[in-house]
């Protein structure tokens, strides 16, 4: 399928709401055309410079406001990933570039057996808790639809732009719930001695109850 594209430095998700103040004329001739003719986009993930060729497909939900200098803010929410096949920049004929794209599918049997039996779920919301506790914040995502939970919490869990990128890449929830699992491992210890500095810094200077020590 032929896709018009906006290239972004940063990662849209399947499910993902993404407001967007669109100025440029290229991307203005694109939102219109979208707006008119009830079309999607494509917004390939820009990231070191490069397209490395995944994406995600979004429509527009809703036409925010219209400016007198053709300036417009729109809500759009992801739709799917896709593979990006080539890139025409400019499309002919159009200010913006486009291009053609390969959804990515998935297998529901495939999901299945990539999901752990809903093992890998369970871990992951455990260390969800542990890193929001230590945050000392309140935990901000819903369970449904289960299928894009990974989705959801991607941009909550200090993940990289690279690492945005790579879990936009993989292709079940099972696989990206264990890529989450194994990145929370990583950064909740991370986490938990910068807290405890913290606390360290906090009581620096402070009167101390120490309990004596026998020798």
């Amino acid at each position: 399928m032929f896709l018009p594209l906006f290239p972004l430095s940063l990662i849209v998700y399947p499910g993902e709401d993404l407001n967007l103040h669109i100025f440029e004329p290229r991307y203005r001739q694109l939102i219109n055309e979208c707006l008119d003719e009830e079309k999607t986009f494509g917004i390939p993930a820009y990231v070191d410079n490069k397209m490395p060729g995944y994406g995600t497909e979004v429509h527009i939900t809703a036409l925010h406001k219209r400016y007198d200098d053709g300036r417009l803010d729109v809500k759009t929410k992801g739709i799917r990933v896709f593979r990006l096949v080539d890139f025409q920049n400019p499309v002919a004929d159009k200010l913006y570039a486009g291009g053609h794209v390969q959804p990515v599918e998935i297998n529901p049997d495939e999901e299945l057996r990539a999901s752990g039996g809903g093992q890998y779920l369970t871990q992951l919301l455990d260390r969800l808790v542990k890193l929001y506790d230590l945050l000392q914040i309140e935990a901000d995502y819903s369970l449904t639809p289960p299928d894009q939970f990974s989705y959801r919490i991607a941009h909550k869990v200090g993940l990289s732009i690279e690492q945005e990128y790579e879990l936009l890449t993989l292709s079940t929830e099972g696989e990206r719930q264990r890529f989450l699992i194994r990145h929370l491992d990583k950064v909740i210890p991370v986490v938990f001695d910068m807290e405890r500095t913290k606390e360290r810094i906090r009581m620096n200077g402070h009167f101390k109850n120490l309990d004596p020590l026998n020798f």
